[in-house]
């Protein structure tokens, strides 16, 4: 975690001096038991209909242990109802009457991007939403993890526990089950108090924009050419090397899909390295290699054999590029060599936004995308009639950028580019 500053603007209660942090060890009401059956999940939705205001979310994945991001627990928590633990497995058909109750609410999530993705899988999406992690960054906090903001706005100490764990193991450790519904404690009691810093730094309409866009963005889109992704990549000389752990990366993706398995458990990737630079043609040659001849990978032996014969099969028009295709700008390191006025823009932008983001406490990442600038500073051209801000504004309305940040960050990079242009202009 990130250290927190000594924001004059919005300074929380954990820098008061002498203040004392009190550790929160268990749930006020105890560890309530899992609901695991169709009739759990109805008594379960009768209680949370009987609670008031917004509802506290929290899931539970097993991210690193399987391949899916679906949540292998979900903690629920509205005041007057007491918190919930809810075992979306067993149930996953039994939910319509939880969504019945839930869906309409508020939901308060810390990070929701995480989670509402592994959720809405299961049939549970708010009507809106309220993200402690994102109100705690738009509030210039520097450290926005649970503990460290729960920690500074109420003076709590929320330990470490279980959060990278395998959560689809079964039975769940009763450990496991006090740091899951801790997670949950005091998510509402948060909530409030971040809407009131917020509120007191004139951003929360700021907040209630990126909330909804949270809220509708849906799942990520998969990236290109994942499988360049692979450790050591780069160690790979040729392109029918590179063929050769694209097809043992997609191999591997198929088989931890199918067995919903993280694809580093399936094989590692240094193995896919080793694999496609040796080239070994026979299971007797595949298995000499390390990790290969382990009782894991023996019974993968015809598969991985399958995978670079494929590779080997390939015509050379079929091979990868040795560096991928650029969908967008270039990296920036190489603008100066290739465009030195799109360099100048970004330098200028980049700067800009960096002295706005100092003066409303807000990360430059939140004020707009970095990818989004990189594309505006590379493919500007001067707009015909020099309305410079309205063309600005069309841009990063096309990419995604929220009246709030197109509100700020327009006027500051229209200045910023017109400077680099009139310095172009003095300078020839």
């Amino acid at each position: 975690m990130s250290e927190v500053t000594d924001d004059a603007s919005s300074p929380g209660p954990a820098e008061e001096p002498g203040r004392q942090i009190v550790p929160l060890l268990a749930p006020r009401d105890g560890v309530p038991d899992v609901v695991t059956t169709a009739e759990g999940v109805a008594k379960a939705a009768a209680a949370l209909s009987e609670g008031t205001g917004p509802l506290a979310v929290d899931a539970e994945r097993a991210s690193g242990f399987r391949y899916s991001a679906r949540a292998y627990l979900v903690q629920l928590r509205r005041e007057g109802a007491g918190t919930v633990l809810l075992d979306p497995i067993p149930t996953a058909a039994d939910l319509a009457p939880l969504a019945e109750v839930i869906n309409p609410l508020e939901w308060i999530l810390h990070s929701a991007d995480q989670d509402l993705p592994g959720l809405a899988e299961i049939g549970l999406a708010p009507a809106t939403l309220f993200d402690t992690e994102l109100a705690g960054r738009l509030a210039g906090f520097e450290r926005v993890g649970l503990a460290a903001i729960v920690e500074r706005t109420l003076g709590l100490e929320l330990r470490k526990g279980h959060g990278a764990a395998d959560w689809s193991k079964r039975p769940l450790p009763d450990s496991w089950l006090n740091y899951a519904a801790l997670d949950v404690e005091v998510l509402v009691e948060l909530r409030n108090v971040m809407a009131a810093e917020l509120d007191g730094q004139g951003k929360s309409e700021w907040a209630a924009q990126e909330f909804e866009h949270i809220r509708l963005a849906g799942p990520p889109k998969p990236k290109a050419d994942r499988w360049r992704r692979t450790s050591h990549i780069t160690s790979l000389k040729t392109q029918r090397q590179l063929a050769a752990a694209r097809s043992l990366w997609q191999a591997r993706e198929d088989l931890a899909r199918k067995r919903d398995v993280s694809p580093s458990r399936v094989l590692p990737d240094a193995a896919i390295i080793d694999a496609a630079t040796k080239d070994p043609r026979s299971i007797e040659a595949l298995r000499a290699l390390p990790v290969f001849g382990g009782p894991r990978q023996r019974r993968h032996s015809r598969i991985w054999l399958q995978a670079l014969e494929d590779a080997r099969a390939l015509p050379d028009t079929e091979l990868p590029p040795k560096t991928p295709p650029f969908t967008g700008p270039p990296p920036a390191s190489r603008w100066a060599r290739h465009d030195p006025d799109a360099a100048e823009r970004l330098t200028a932008a980049r700067a800009a936004l960096a002295a706005l983001g100092e003066e409303v406490s807000v990360p430059v990442e939140n004020l707009v995308t970095p990818e989004l600038v990189r594309r505006l500073c590379w493919d500007w051209s001067a707009p015909e009639g020099g309305d410079v801000e309205s063309a600005i504004d069309r841009v990063l309305d096309a990419g995604g950028a929220r009246p709030w940040q197109r509100m700020l960050t327009v006027p500051v990079l229209a200045s910023a580019l017109l400077s680099a242009a009139e310095q172009k202009g003095s300078g020839d």
